[in-house]
């Protein structure tokens, strides 16, 4: 991921703040920015925003955020083939750190049960985006395989124990 793709990240999505009568600037996350899902991680500053004004931005369950980051993503990656795209992660009063770290704990809880039982376990519907980030968190573990299954908004996620076939290069 290069800064000028960086740079039009940030850029874009403060101009649409600003459309939106919310400006901000927007800080790309160094800290995350290369972190394991594997996205360039923008940070709006909501320091100028009121308590609501940031519950409206999250929404409830983070689908507001979940809107502004999928309307990110599309637009910058117009013209861009599968390979050459950017995943962007849009931040919010922390709430993506959080939800991050609830997933890491979902994936773990599903690591442990199906080792546990060798079932397959399935979990709940998560985002699109959120489920991409536990397909990646999961590639760390070799004996593991995960697709997901389903049409949206139902779409889910579901880890067993690698087979054979998985393991072929």
């Amino acid at each position: 991921m290069d800064e000028a793709t960086i740079q039009q990240g940030k850029q874009w999505l403060e101009e649409m703040l600003k459309i939106s009568g919310l400006p901000a600037t927007v800080q790309v996350d160094v800290e995350h920015a290369a972190g394991w899902d594997g996205s360039c991680w923008l940070t709006i500053d909501d320091s100028g925003f009121t308590a609501e004004q940031v519950q409206l931005m999250t929404g409830a369950h983070g689908v507001v955020l979940d809107a502004i980051q999928y309307l990110t993503n599309t637009i910058l990656n117009i013209g861009h083939v599968e390979g050459e795209q950017t995943a962007y992660t849009i931040e919010l009063a922390g709430y993506r750190v959080k939800r991050q770290m609830e997933l890491q704990q979902l994936a773990e809880a599903a690591v442990q049960q199906v080792r546990a039982t060798g079932e397959e376990h399935e979990m709940a519907a998560l985002s699109s985006a959120e489920r991409r980030q536990v397909h990646t968190y999961l590639k760390a573990f070799p004996d593991l395989a995960t697709y997901s299954r389903g049409k949206e908004p139902d779409r889910r996620l579901v880890v067993r124990l690698a087979t054979d076939e998985d393991l072929a290069p």
